[in-house]
């Protein structure tokens, strides 16, 4: 039987984002979660990093969260930032024709701004726990009607030392809510952590389907810390990936790796904990939408970047633990793809990856360097690769984003002007009902509306001579 989304039953709008977004078959762990989550049990998810998990939970929020009530409904933990804005995005995807408005909230971005946002209609918060707590402790982020805490990664976030505060937000919600855990690893701290706060959890583990298998192939060169670079760039030249991410040990490793890749000629971009936050936001956009061939990262893109088509991770530094090993390479090898993992290990680390290969249950392959006359001879591949221009990816949310226009109205909470003005005006628009309308979000001076179905011009051009609650307010394309 082919399995479909339409299996669980879920309302017509999360079906047809799923549909939009291309989500036709439910995963193991979506087909295992889904189902297990609408009837809101606490669950507990062993599941490696890959495997489709974010739309796991994401699917039931949307489905469950009552679009009426203005407070947050859902919290959802990730160790990063880069994972909070992406579950953010993911979760507007799914939720947007059921209008759900997603927050996310986490360091080094303006408290206030977010403040403001919370203040507004808000049904899933997404965030990293310093900052949760942080709007938990100065009231900012209301949890009185919170029905679901999902804590995602949550190995990572004991890694990161984050499981005290994750302690402390947990104590300061509701304790009637559904907790879900997921977790690529169990470490005795989380098992504690769920065995103190889940009541009566569902275990469900999905087999890592691409760690130990044909999917990814595991390869280790032995190589001496000074010789680490000209390997590099030999193997990229016999392996001439479409997409690689280099791991480093270090922020100031991966400075310098990046500066010499560039100087090489190399088409890249480098991430890492130093960068401001904008810079780190828009090298990964700019990696995801295939801008660069090579991304040289710290642990910090290890998590939360979802891209299909990485075939190449390498990991110039062997990893901390093993268990950043297996979320490293968990970046290729994505939606049933296959991929490579290449390590490189001095003589004196060979202990370190025999823990790796015992936590994998797999072997790493010990290859020779690749001689001169292979790299020669791959060399005019090469650098025919990085002279063309890459093949741009196109966002998951594209297809979805192109039928929605998001307009400006420069009027919003000190003119008084509710979201029912807003939807009673535009649907006595000729051919406009209230399921053309999405997410509207009122701020003090403005309100921005999301007109769906490819109707934006016809509400643009017709709200030009409308008022909303008498009065006469601008509107335009907004330009975010």
């Amino acid at each position: 039987m082919n399995k479909t989304f339409q299996q669980f039953n879920l309302g017509e709008d999360i079906v047809k984002a799923l549909t939009s977004l291309n989500y036709i078959k439910p995963t193991n762990v979506q087909e295992e979660v889904i189902p297990q989550a609408l009837v809101k049990n606490d669950i507990i998810v062993k599941s490696q990093t890959g495997s489709g998990k974010t739309a796991s939970f994401a699917v039931p929020l949307c489905e469950l969260v009552q679009w009426e009530e203005n407070k947050p409904q859902a919290l959802v933990l990730t160790p990063t930032r880069e994972l909070a804005a992406q579950v953010k995005d993911d979760i507007t995807n799914i939720g947007r024709y059921k209008r759900i408005k997603a927050t996310a909230i986490y360091g080094k971005q303006s408290f206030q701004k977010q403040k403001l946002e919370l203040k507004q209609k808000s049904h899933i918060v997404v965030g990293t726990p310093g900052r949760v707590l942080d709007h938990l402790e100065k009231g900012t982020l209301e949890v009185d009607k919170l029905a679901f805490l999902v804590i995602d990664e949550a190995d990572e976030m004991l890694n990161m030392g984050f499981i005290d505060q994750v302690e402390a937000i947990i104590q300061k919600l509701p304790e009637n809510r559904v907790t879900m855990l997921f977790s690529a690893t169990l470490p005795h701290d989380i098992a504690q952590l769920s065995n103190e706060y889940m009541k009566d959890p569902a275990f469900i583990e999905i087999k890592a389907e691409g760690i130990t298998t044909q999917k990814i192939k595991h390869v280790v060169y032995e190589v001496e810390d000074e010789r680490k670079f000209s390997l590099l760039k030999d193997i990229t030249v016999v392996e001439n990936p479409d997409s690689c991410i280099v791991f480093c040990a270090t922020q100031e490793e991966v400075e310098r790796v990046y500066r010499k890749l560039h100087r090489a000629g190399y088409p890249c971009g480098k991430l890492h904990g130093g960068l401001v936050q904008e810079d780190r936001f828009s090298v990964m956009n700019a990696f995801k939408r295939g801008e660069f061939r090579y991304l040289i990262a710290t642990d910090v893109a290890s998590r939360g970047i979802d891209i299909e088509d990485i075939s190449l991770v390498i990991n110039y530094d062997i990893p901390s633990d093993k268990e950043r090993y297996v979320h490293r390479i968990g970046r290729t090898a994505r939606a049933g793809k296959s991929g490579k993992a290449i390590t490189f290990g001095t003589e004196r680390e060979s202990n370190h990856l025999m823990e790796i290969e015992d936590f994998i249950g797999n072997k790493l392959s010990k290859v020779e360097a690749p001689d001169r006359d292979a790299v020669a001879r791959a060399e005019n591949a090469f650098w025919d690769k990085v002279k063309q221009r890459p093949t741009m990816k196109e966002d998951k949310g594209a297809k979805l984003e192109s039928n929605i226009m998001k307009l400006y109205f420069n009027g919003g909470k000190k003119k008084k002007v509710r979201a029912v003005d807003f939807v009673g005006t535009i649907c006595q628009i000729e051919g406009i009902t209230s399921d053309d309308i999405g997410i509207i979000s009122i701020q003090e001076n403005q309100t921005y509306v999301d007109i769906l179905n490819g109707k934006g011009p016809l509400v643009l051009k017709e709200m030009r001579d409308r008022t909303i609650k008498g009065k006469q307010l601008k509107v335009h394309e907004a330009r975010n």
